[in-house]
């Protein structure tokens, strides 16, 4: 398991590149992200919704708060990127499929 300083470091650099594309596909996809606190929020207005995505230090995981269900990314030394245990996505395909899923609904 990664000590606290290195989970640290490479959560904030993972946060740092969603933010990156967040923003990037903001205008296009109709949504709004904003950090606060080391805290990734993603506004919709349409329909109305908020993705809440935060590093857990404790448990050396990265959570998202998305339509109606948590999702725990495990840092993959492999790949070296967080990807969700169960279907094996990484970071932004995962966050980019929960965005499309909220705009189809």
């Amino acid at each position: 398991m990664q000590d606290e300083q290195e989970f640290r470091r490479v959560a904030e650099s993972a946060l740092d590149g969603l933010k990156r594309h967040l923003i990037e596909r903001e205008e296009e996809a109709g949504f709004e992200a904003e950090e606060q606190n080391g805290v990734l929020n993603v506004l919709f207005e349409e329909p109305p919704a908020k993705f809440v995505i935060t590093p857990n230090t404790p448990v050396r995981q990265i959570w998202i708060s998305a339509l109606a269900t948590s999702f725990k990314l495990d840092w993959d030394p492999a790949s070296a990127q967080f990807v969700l245990p169960r279907t094996s996505e990484p970071l932004i395909p995962l966050v980019d499929r929960l965005i499309a899923e909220h705009q189809e609904s």
